[in-house]
């Protein structure tokens, strides 16, 4: 039998930010496990996906794009140039800012990266059919819609 103690109470199971919590949890181990059979994470994913529907920026641009913090974009740039996936050349309008580009070796390894995502998306999503699957996408998109425009109409904290 199981341990009683470590059961999760009732009254959870039928709260949407608990299902969502824990849904989410299911979709971030899915997609990172699958990404790092790539040696990759998230934030190569992002940062490759951005640069291949933008083309190329500048660091601080693609930070803004891609929702990887300036401190974390550093780290993700150096690691994808290290593995030639990205170049950086100085910007010929200012010296002191680096343009990062696509290499035809980080556009291989998007299109890897877009496979195991896609995998993980059937993995997490397996038990509904494609209508559900796609109301599912609706809803969760709607909700945050909702929620990204109120935080766009507050006003800034002193």
């Amino acid at each position: 039998m199981e341990n009683p103690s470590e059961e999760t109470p009732a009254g959870w199971k039928s709260l949407p930010s608990w299902l969502l919590t824990r849904a989410a949890g299911h979709a971030h181990r899915l997609v990172a496990d699958g990404f790092s059979s790539l040696q990759a994470t998230g934030y190569h994913y992002r940062l490759l996906a951005t640069l291949e529907e933008f083309g190329p920026a500048s660091q601080a641009a693609l930070g803004r794009r891609s929702g990887i913090h300036v401190s974390d974009m550093v780290a993700t740039i150096n690691e994808a140039a290290d593995r030639k996936l990205v170049e950086r050349a100085s910007d010929p309008t200012d010296r002191r800012r680096n343009i990062i580009s696509l290499t035809a070796a980080g556009e291989r390894q998007l299109r890897q990266l877009e496979k195991r995502l896609a995998e993980s998306q059937d993995e997490l999503l397996a038990p509904l059919s494609p209508e559900e699957r796609q109301r599912l996408t609706e809803l969760l998109s709607r909700l945050l819609d909702h929620h990204d425009a109120g935080r766009e109409n507050r006003l800034p904290l002193p």
